[in-house]
């Protein structure tokens, strides 16, 4: 690409990423380090499903020697869930590292009570074992009445300048952790987690994470770093932090080492980091009020889109976060969206049931009142029937930004939860016709139409390649319908006839009964999907 192009495609990029004003908190050092709010020249790939990127993690740790360093975050760690099927396990591809010199650094989210069906107990286990080996787990409590660590990465780096091109980080929505090792068939997780009866005793699970490569792994090792060196107590509870010294866990932070220059220039992917941090008493040294960069990264991108946003989502709730996507559908009457969605919560008690089914109904009637037919949101199935649990983080507008990360689009997501995305922009231009879809003169670009596309083939039964119709974006919007269309139809006639090819099925229209909504709308709008902004920015009606 020649030099004049790239000074075109940074202006490009200036119009869909954020500036550091825009991103909203003066206490981060992150918009500083490179002069700009985001880097260029990175390399990103896209991992779809757990056991890929349980094999991209494997095979990025096996060469880690003494003074190399492995930085990882997590909601959920299971040390026991294997990465693959030779019986090596995340606690032992972590602690291995460890053992043979490397510096290995976690911060796991303390969790809330295991008989409340979180994971305390879990993750108190693979903190222990990492530090068995030479490492150092902090369990991190850090977090706003209710919320909870959510960020899911991984930051590879080593000691020797030779191999900077190998320095790697993963970000998205994978945990370390039972269910999330499935795979193109979605059979689901050997090892497998409870959830809702409908997804049978093995979940089949969709997801993706990001492979990175360039300058854009000193970004996400320093929000690493900025969570690490918070001087505040990992819990704010006194009887926590005397049990956790009765225990003889580790309560403080080791030292790290001076962080190397960024890895250099491998590529042609602009990355900008989004985060969310939640307002809270005592806030955090590097976000003092919070940050909301996934909300504002989300609504100056959507101020963009013409032709087509793709997401997929694990819950889509709350009408109020799902606002500028209305917003744009109202305005551009030639804009489409597609929500690629769970068929069903991952629970499906009496009480934790409703809760999750209201807050996806506010959103989905903002949005069909927004864009009436030119929404479609549907869910998926293996070919044995089962509805596979789309836990995915993803979403591409216009095939020119896209974005994959742990954020979900709710309130709690937006506010409260700590977050990690990752907005990708790619400096080369696709040829493939629409050449520019958006007609802003942004141009599609090859990251994000390829995502788009890699996706839409699993979800359509398609082989590799197999794609050149789902290029235009109207064309691509028909397709998806007819497919679900059809396996709809074969499960309405008694399925008497061979299974159509696909996963996509049209989410099924929920209703609940005006007692329901009663109960349930301050079980989510308290617990579910909470608020964590400043007061001013909700009365404002602004994150």
């Amino acid at each position: 690409m020649k030099d004049s192009e790239r000074v075109v495609d940074d202006e490009a990029a200036a119009h869909w990423f954020l500036n550091p004003a825009e991103r909203g908190n003066p206490g981060t050092g992150l918009d500083g380090r490179r002069g700009a709010s985001w880097s260029t020249g990175n390399e990103v790939r896209a991992l779809i499903h757990g056991a890929t990127y349980f094999g991209a993690l494997r095979s990025a740790t096996e060469s880690l020697a003494r003074g190399d360093v492995l930085y990882f975050t997590d909601w959920r760690g299971d040390p026991d869930e294997a990465v693959d099927g030779t019986g090596l396990t995340i606690s032992s591809v972590l602690a291995g590292a460890a053992s043979r010199g490397a510096i290995v650094n976690g911060l796991v989210w303390r969790s809330h009570w295991d008989r409340l069906a979180f994971s305390a107990a879990q993750n108190r286990r693979l903190g222990a074992e990492i530090e068995a080996a030479g490492g150092c787990c902090l369990l991190d409590m850090r977090v706003r009445v209710g919320g909870s660590h959510h960020q899911k990465f991984v930051v590879i780096r080593h000691l020797d300048g030779s191999k900077s091109r190998d320095d790697v980080a993963f970000v998205g929505g994978i945990d370390l952790c039972h269910g999330r090792r499935d795979e193109l068939d979605h059979a689901g997780d050997p090892q497998s987690q409870p959830m809702a009866a409908a997804y049978g005793k093995r979940p089949p699970w969709h997801d993706v994470q990001l492979a990175i490569r360039g300058p854009a792994v000193g970004a996400v090792e320093y929000v690493f770093r900025e969570r690490w060196t918070d001087p505040q107590p990992l819990s704010r509870a006194p009887w926590r932090r005397v049990a956790d010294r009765i225990r003889g866990e580790q309560v403080k932070a080791r030292t790290l080492p001076i962080q190397q220059s960024d890895p250099p220039v491998v590529s042609t992917h602009a990355v900008q980091i989004l985060r969310t941090y939640p307002n809270r008493r005592h806030g955090y040294p590097f976000a003092p009020s919070g940050e909301r960069s996934v909300a504002r990264g989300y609504q100056k991108a959507l101020q963009r889109a013409r032709s087509l946003i793709y997401i997929e989502d694990q819950y889509l709730w709350s009408a109020h976060v799902v606002e500028p996507f209305a917003v744009a559908l109202r305005e551009q009457p030639r804009l489409r969206m597609i929500a690629v969605l769970p068929m069903c919560p991952d629970q499906d008690g009496r009480v934790s049931g409703p809760p999750n089914e209201l807050g996806r109904l506010d959103a989905l009637q903002s949005l069909r009142s927004a864009g009436g037919d030119r929404v479609a949101v549907y869910g998926l199935e293996n070919s044995g029937g089962v509805p596979i649990y789309v836990h995915a983080k993803v979403c591409v507008i216009d095939d020119v930004w896209a974005s994959v990360g742990s954020d979900n689009l709710n309130r709690r997501s937006w506010s409260h939860d700590s977050e990690l995305s990752c907005a990708v922009i790619d400096q080369d231009h696709d040829p493939r016709e629409p050449l520019d879809p958006g007609g802003l003169g942004d141009g599609a670009r090859v990251f994000a139409r390829n995502l788009r596309l890699e996706l839409a083939r699993e979800h359509l039964g398609r082989e590799h390649g197999d794609d050149a119709d789902l290029v235009d974006p109207v064309q691509f919007f028909d397709i998806m319908a007819a497919a679900a269309d059809r396996l709809d139809s074969w499960h309405d006639s008694g399925r008497r006839s061979d299974r159509p090819n696909g996963q996509l099925r049209r989410r099924p229209e929920v209703t609940l009964g005006r007692g329901t909504r009663l109960f349930a709308r301050p079980l989510y709008r308290l617990i579910y999907d909470p608020d964590g902004r400043p007061w001013r920015l909700r009365r404002a009606g602004r994150f």
